[in-house]
């Protein structure tokens, strides 16, 4: 039987940068054990984010597990929802609810300085227990990330990403449509509610961004998807810190191991998940892991915190996995991001995005070093993203 890894450094594609002579951080960055891959088997560009379709990672982590979003994507906030086991009735509706920092009228943090999962606990039950009612419910995360559910409401509204529009004003980016003012109201009044609370005041003498506001956005019904193992006839596992991971792997079937020390930011336990992945291979025939470090590390607008997570993610998790492949008779290792995350925008992008892969029967086809320049030259690309993953099994 084949062993399968694939490994997701979120956000890791980017645009070339003058300060980085014209390259890319990916390009720049050590990485020792994705050349190797591209160099000994074949790399080349996959668009996982359709044109018509918004480049969020839960668009593009669907493509690359092998779904067609045009049939599938029902929202963010659904595919979240599984991840918690959050009942949803067919007429609900969930919005994903960030906790974020605002700054003279313009989002500044969607964030909130990444607060804590206890303190954004503790802020998300007093909302739900000052605001919820048997018509809506606040459901906590990790972090900044949360969930809001309503029970039969009707939504027609088009709602905006706060991590892509850091810097921009909110106004412009409130809410629209059937249901808007009910969203816009709700975050006003949480605003009212965080304004002197205690949680603030302390990460305000610790010199830490504060939570300002609620911001809802993401939303969808009850999200079902087709078992992996029904399509692609093998059982995979994920490992990943992050709920939107989470709810894609139990709505496909997969189950999930979860690593101590991971956080979904640049400081997650990339050891802990190498070593969790060689451990899984043992017992799955298919493994994903899934790093979110350089996608947050772009919205921070920093290059050396990108450059360096993905340099952990070589070290820790990529050589490790392919090491522990090698002994194994039959195998196979893809690398790639999801999607384009530029520095300079701090903002997801929808442009096709590098892949790598190696293994038995993968025959080379540009003997070069990982990165978007050189899979632009390759020759080699996929339009819809969805087919890479039977590329990748059975090809």
């Amino acid at each position: 039987m084949t062993k399968y890894a694939i490994i997701i450094p979120d956000g890791a594609a980017d645009e070339p940068l003058e300060e980085l002579e014209g390259k890319t951080i990916l390009e720049t960055a050590h990485t020792p054990n994705m050349d190797r891959i591209s160099a000994e088997g074949r790399q080349g560009l996959v668009r996982t984010v359709p044109a018509d379709m918004e480049p969020g990672s839960d668009v593009a982590q669907m493509s690359l597990l092998g779904y067609d979003p045009h049939r599938y994507y029902s929202g963010r906030a659904p595919i979240e929802a599984a991840a918690r086991n959050i009942k949803l009735s067919l007429d609900d509706w969930v919005f994903r609810c960030n906790l974020v920092t605002i700054a003279d009228g313009k989002m500044e943090d969607h964030s909130a300085g990444h607060i804590s999962t206890e303190e954004a606990g503790k802020l998300i039950k007093e909302l739900d227990e000052q605001l919820g009612n048997e018509k809506m419910r606040f459901h906590a995360g990790v972090s900044y990330r949360h969930l809001l559910v309503f029970k039969g409401a009707e939504f027609d509204v088009q709602t905006y990403p706060p991590h892509d529009h850091i810097g921009t004003a909110v106004e412009k980016i409130l809410p629209r449509g059937k249901g808007a003012e009910v969203l816009i109201d709700l975050m006003a009044r949480s605003q009212q509610l965080f304004a002197n609370h205690d949680i603030n005041r302390i990460r305000k003498d610790l010199g830490e961004n504060q939570v300002g506001s609620i911001w809802l956005w993401g939303q969808g019904k009850r999200a079902q998807m087709e078992r992996f193992e029904k399509r692609f006839g093998i059982a995979g596992v994920a490992i990943t810190a992050v709920d939107l991971v989470k709810g894609l792997a139990k709505l496909i079937g997969f189950d999930l191991i979860n690593v101590p020390g991971a956080t979904g930011f640049v400081d997650t336990n990339y050891q802990g998940k190498g070593s969790a992945a060689i451990k899984a291979l043992k017992k799955y025939d298919i493994v994903f892991v899934h790093i979110e470090a350089p996608d947050e590390a772009s919205h921070n607008g920093s290059v050396e915190m990108k450059k360096t997570a993905i340099e952990q993610i070589d070290k820790y998790v990529v050589g490790p996995v392919l090491e522990a492949l090698e002994k194994c008779e039959s195998w196979r290792i893809l690398v790639m991001p999801d999607h384009l995350t530029p520095v300079r925008t701090c903002a997801h992008s929808g442009g096709p995005v590098p892949f790598a892969m190696a293994g038995s029967d993968i025959k080379g086809i540009l003997h070069k070093t990982f990165g978007e320049t050189n899979a632009a030259h390759s020759g080699f690309r996929i339009e819809n993203g969805f087919e890479l993953m039977e590329y990748f099994l059975k090809s």
